[in-house]
């Protein structure tokens, strides 16, 4: 079958979080599993191609306003999988993907408008899908134009779409004015539709429209049916609940792990836990931090820094963690007031935390590799990736139990010696450091951590199961638009 990835990050193109890992990934899996692959992205200025070629010169959007006149490339193509780039500078050559530090770039609505509709304009020149799947609010008008716009397009007669929420507190919300700027009708502004609190949704219009929804871990998939997760958009969820299923996010293990890992200082493996140590000592030091014990444990943190990830838990109680035997290593960029909390921590606990406030990949896999813990007491988790990296790595993960957290990590029993990390389920200060607290009398005892650690290091969260599920998905879609294409 043939399937049009369309997303608005892919590794190793650009990427700002999860999103990025997944969009690199399952293809791979999907194309060892037989399917043709297409994956659609914007041309950024941090996209570094070589051997470019254009593949689709000019494509005409039409706007409100005036024609934008943009084209596609394409470049690193694999076995079964096409990269395709599209290129119009004057929205994508900036210096962030979405905005800057003052908040999100003004006009994302018209970005994101023209990167959709290129998309289904290169595809017919490429080779329409049999299914597009798409990926968060930025790709959510490909199914709305689909349903609207190209009802009456031959060309996508038999084409279907699967819509992947890969967060529902990111939600394209704009001004209502924007459906003429973007030549899309104005019935779509209604409440069976598009129409949000006065607005327009771009994810409720995909919600809507999408022939199926996936979202990243089961236990999401229920939360966001929920009012506590659902972000407003609960009732639309529950309505499509017979269409809405949950697929876990997998790992990219050719990427992630310990045994072929290009930017740690040593390889290890469950076999052979030498390496783990000469990592640690490495982290410590990339991160400034001298003097410290060898048996001090290390709790890492890799994160984008933002509401959604919990770290108001971390200033309740990081006083009172100060006091413990541990050092903190911070690595992430995002809201000033999350950048600045951790400043502030590292200037009030100098010998227990370090932070470094930047996206830096390598170092990310410094702190999987070097790390005795990581924490990841997100108030909500579609799915989460670094908790399976870490379990790779055999780096024990503290996590909350919400979404991807909960269904990835289950809880050490130092009993059965069963388990592979700590959970809390409050979202409060007190059991997040009641957690650690645990963690850290658990990492005392070397014997039982060992066995802990191999615990994690034995699971496998390959892409392999998910591409699977994923392929029953598309069959079904596929079908589904077949029995209803007018002949």
């Amino acid at each position: 079958m043939h399937i049009a990835f369309v997303a608005s990050e892919c590794v190793p193109f650009s990427k700002t979080g999860g999103l990025a890992d997944v969009v690199g990934a399952l293809p791979r899996a999907l194309a060892a599993l037989g399917h043709q692959v297409s994956v659609y992205v914007p041309l950024y200025r941090q996209t570094k191609l070589t051997d470019a070629q254009t593949v689709v010169r000019s494509i005409t959007i039409p706007f409100d306003d005036q024609y934008r006149f943009c084209s596609v490339k394409t470049a690193a193509n694999q076995p079964g999988i096409r990269f395709n780039f599209v290129d119009f500078p004057e929205y994508f050559d900036r210096e962030a993907l979405y905005g800057t530090s003052a908040g999100d770039y003004p006009d994302n609505a018209e970005r994101y408008a023209l990167f959709s509709r290129a998309v289904l304009e290169a595809s017919k020149v490429l080779g329409v899908p049999q299914v597009f799947h798409c990926h968060d609010w930025q790709t959510a008008l490909v199914p709305v134009l689909l349903k609207t716009l190209y009802s009456e397009d031959p060309a996508f007669k038999d084409t279907g779409t699967v819509f992947t929420i890969h967060n529902m507190g990111y939600q394209g919300l704009f001004p209502s004015d924007i459906l003429p700027l973007l030549m899309l009708p104005w019935d779509l502004l209604t409440m069976s539709k598009m129409e949000f609190f006065g607005q327009v949704n771009f994810l409720k219009g995909a919600l809507v429209l999408s022939d199926f929804i996936t979202t990243v871990s089961k236990k999401y998939s229920h939360e966001i049916q929920t009012t506590e997760y659902g972000f407003g958009l609960e009732g639309v969820l529950r309505g499509r609940s017979a269409t809405v299923a949950g697929i876990l996010n997998g790992a990219d293990y050719e990427e992630w792990s310990p045994q072929t890992d290009k930017f740690i200082a040593a390889k290890f493996s469950a076999q052979d836990m030498a390496g783990k140590q000469a990592c640690k000592q490495d982290l410590l030091k990339t991160f400034g931090i001298v003097g410290a014990k060898e048996e001090t444990p290390v709790i890492g943190i890799v994160s984008r820094f933002a509401a959604q990830k919990g770290f108001d838990l971390i200033t309740q109680v990081m006083d009172r963690l100060a006091l413990e035997e541990m050092i903190l290593v911070v690595l992430g960029t995002g809201d000033k007031l999350y950048e600045e909390m951790f400043q502030r921590m590292q200037k009030q606990f100098p010998k227990k935390v370090a932070i470094r406030v930047a996206y830096d990949n390598a170092m990310a896999h410094k702190v999987e590799s070097g790390a005795d813990m990581f924490l990841m007491p997100s108030r909500y988790e579609p799915c989460g990736l670094n908790q399976i990296y870490s379990l790779k790595y055999g780096t024990v993960p503290i996590v909350r139990a919400t979404g991807g957290l909960d269904d990835t990590i289950e809880p050490w029993d130092a009993t059965s010696r069963k388990g592979t990390g700590f959970k809390f389920t409050e979202y409060n200060g007190e059991a997040l450091l009641a957690t650690i607290r645990h963690a850290l009398k658990a990492y005392r005892d070397q014997g039982s951590w060992q066995t802990l650690m191999k615990n994690g290091m034995g699971r496998d969260f390959s892409w392999n199961a998910s591409a699977r599920e994923y392929g029953k998905i598309y069959e079904k879609v596929r079908q589904a638009r077949m029995a209803i294409a007018p002949a």
